[in-house]
């Protein structure tokens, strides 16, 4: 489903990816660790079209689509997902409202119609109960004044009706407690599909407790380093990044 080939990115002139690859199969959840700095968030950044994040050389193929060559609007249209590490708060706009936008607009760029105010609604609340969301925070304003567990959760609600082919979870442990932890993997593993490709990016092996993936990469200075499977995340747990970092830094 998804080929990262060759992927160099700067940021500000600098060069964060020198020569990334990654290959993500259907119905795989690949995680992705490393120490700050090496660049994984970089890697979100760019597959989802963020301004700033240029990419020099290679490809990143969806079902073989560069979408690299897609504008961000057409990257969600086309299946991309990401979750953010710290999610954007938006005043003034309900997230009802914001929910509601985005889905429509999602299903008429595939090609379907749009839903009904009764058909939305009772989509939301279904997907909303099973994530402990409130209508109290669909009337609030997108993720003002809300905790970090529950704009975490309002992103996995908004993944589970946006139905992504390829999700991207940047740091989603970030600033959560263990009860809000447990709330938010188990949103994530109800949307493992078949159909559907995920990246978890993560520094800790706790996350990887709760969404067990099925591929563990080590990026260091750029580069995947190292790949292996879940068991590399308990490794990484025990004995830190310090030897791939030296790795890295021969290889550069």
């Amino acid at each position: 489903m998804l080929e990262v080939k060759n992927l160099h990115v700067t940021v500000d002139g600098k060069a964060i990816l020198k020569g990334l690859d990654l290959t993500v199969n259907k119905g795989e959840v690949h995680a992705i660790m490393g120490p700050n700095g090496s660049g994984k968030s970089t890697l979100a950044y760019v597959m989802a079209g963020k301004p700033g994040y240029e990419a020099t050389e290679g490809e990143v193929l969806l079902d073989g689509e560069n979408i690299l060559e897609m504008e961000p609007d057409e990257r969600a249209a086309e299946g991309v997902f990401l979750a953010f590490q710290y999610p954007l708060e938006i005043p003034g706009v309900a997230t009802m409202t914001f929910l509601r936008t985005a889905l429509n607009a999602q299903r008429k760029a595939r090609g379907q119609a749009e839903l009904s105010t009764p058909e939305f609604l009772k989509t939301v609340r279904e997907a909303a109960a099973k994530l402990e969301i409130g209508q109290d925070m669909l009337r609030r304003g997108v993720n003002v004044g809300f905790s970090g567990g529950e704009k975490k959760r309002n992103e996995i609600l908004q993944m589970a009706l946006l139905e992504p082919r390829l999700c991207v979870l940047d740091e989603t442990d970030s600033g959560l407690d263990i009860d809000a932890l447990k709330i938010v993997s188990d949103g994530v593993n109800r949307l493992r599909s078949p159909e559907r490709a995920m990246i978890v990016i993560t520094h800790y092996q706790r996350l990887l407790d709760h969404i067990v993936p099925d591929v563990v990469h080590v990026l260091s200075k750029g580069r995947i380093v190292r790949t292996g499977g879940k068991e590399l995340a308990l490794e990484l747990e025990a004995n830190g990044y310090a030897q791939y970092q030296d790795e890295a830094a021969l290889a550069s």
